[in-house]
């Protein structure tokens, strides 16, 4: 820490925004930068601080989102619907890739930096006692914010599992559960019950829960769950089947995914969409989605076909989301995605082989602390690899990632930085190549 914030934090002066973000990042653990070393195994950090605040959770209608995969872009879509029907929304949502204030949004505009600076200089001293991870902070700053706001209802998506996560002391009017795979193993259980146990902890009693893909492996797990909690549960992938409309291959201009859905009980009547997140992913969390309007429904919330049609069409517009399979250059045809656990692997290798291309240039970065062979183990071997650190204390060295990689077949040469391996993927690529960046949230954070 630079000897002037040190100096203000002493003598508690006055810090801007970037001095108030370095303050967070040097004083809070931060999960996404250091690891488990900042992963606090309980909530009461969490409801001492919101104790303190008022208790601002308790003061606006909120929706809880947990899930492997899937959770970032069905929150965003969820929040894009809502604010097109009208409601006044919170959208709370990690990590973030360019701005911190990514994580907080109202009608999808961020939170200004005069916010995160008057709500650290006033609780300082509430920080210093508490000694809160990174992660309590904003979620406190979260909930804080939207109850002073009059939010009409928030989306709130967890951070990592769900029964200990800090989001977890909200009582919300739905709760949803996209999927379970394997992702934090050394915190969430080494089995995929022992991980969707973790995740039903968000399930509360009476609360309608969604789950929105049914994996008979698990979905006993959550069952059982909602049967103690006498929650009403639906599972999304059973009740709506949704299709990409048009065949063959993507071209480099395609910027909306055509979907045809076929409903199976539902009263919804809109039977073709368009969404601008174009991943064919995007499939699974649309049925999500649509379950979960459904459910809003029928507590209430007026919200036309039209609403969503509108919605589904613009939501990085509506929400600010990206590094959703996002084009970010046509010439050579560039793309990234944040997945990067084997499920999202498998997501994002289903999408490059809608893609015509010549050779595929794979931009990959991977952070140290998960077991990376099941991914490495699933990458194609024809590719051209282009290793790099994400910029964060937990990034794998890309010199030990190619060490790593290559008993999987997986060649290319390390890069000091992802925007240099990028650079010079671009460089080597063909006009009729493919780029891919990923493998790290990071690794996408750096390149757009």
């Amino acid at each position: 820490m630079n000897h002037d914030l040190s100096t203000m934090i002493h003598e508690q002066q006055p810090m801007n925004y970037q001095q108030t973000l370095n303050y967070l990042y040097t004083q809070l653990p931060v999960f996404t930068r250091v690891g488990t070393s900042a992963y606090k195994a309980d909530l009461d950090n969490t409801i001492e601080l919101c104790k303190r605040l008022d208790n601002p959770q308790h003061k606006f209608k909120s929706i809880h989102v947990a899930g492997t995969n899937g959770k970032g872009s069905t929150s965003h879509m969820l929040a894009a619907v809502l604010q097109t029907a009208g409601y006044k929304t919170g959208l709370y949502t990690s990590p973030h890739l360019k701005d911190f204030r990514e994580r907080i949004r109202i009608n999808g505009e961020m939170i200004s930096e005069e916010t995160v600076v008057d709500f650290v200089a006033q609780h300082r001293q509430d920080f210093d006692e508490i000694a809160p991870s990174f992660f309590e902070m904003t979620v406190a700053l979260a909930f804080d914010i939207f109850a002073k706001e009059k939010v009409d209802i928030a989306v709130i998506e967890t951070g990592l599992g769900g029964r200990l996560d800090s989001t977890n002391i909200i009582t919300p009017i739905l709760s949803i559960i996209t999927n379970i795979g394997w992702d934090h193993m050394n915190l969430l259980g080494d089995t995929l019950p022992k991980i969707a146990a973790e995740k039903a902890g968000i399930i509360k009693p009476g609360i309608p829960v969604i789950i929105g893909e049914k994996q008979d492996e698990v979905a006993d797990v959550f069952i059982r769950k909602a049967e103690k909690e006498n929650a009403p549960i639906s599972f999304a992938s059973e009740l709506f089947e949704a299709e990409k409309a048009e065949s063959g291959k993507q071209k480099a201009e395609s910027h909306l995914l055509d979907v045809n859905l076929t409903t199976h009980y539902s009263p919804l009547t809109t039977h073709h969409l368009q969404l601008d997140l174009t991943g064919t992913y995007q499939l699974k969390n649309l049925k999500t989605l649509l379950t979960a309007i459904d459910a809003l429904r029928l507590q209430g919330y007026i919200i036309t076909d039209d609403h969503i049609k509108t919605a589904l069409r613009h939501v990085k517009t509506l929400t600010g989301l990206h590094g959703r399979w996002e084009t970010i250059s046509t010439s050579p045809l560039t793309i990234c995605d944040t997945g990067h656990n084997p499920e999202g692997i498998a997501e994002v290798l289903k999408n490059i082989a809608t893609v015509n291309y010549q050779q595929l240039h794979f931009v990959i970065g991977m952070v140290n602390d998960k077991d990376i062979s099941k991914v490495l183990s699933m990458l194609p071997k024809n590719a051209i690899y282009y290793f790099c650190r994400p910029d964060i204390p937990r990034g794998l060295e890309a010199e030990s990632l190619k060490q790593q990689a290559e008993p999987f077949g997986l060649h290319g040469e390390v890069y000091p930085s992802a925007k240099a391996a990028l650079t010079g993927a671009q460089k080597a690529a063909a006009t009729d190549d493919l780029v891919f960046a990923g493998g790290s949230t990071f690794v996408v954070a750096e390149v757009i």
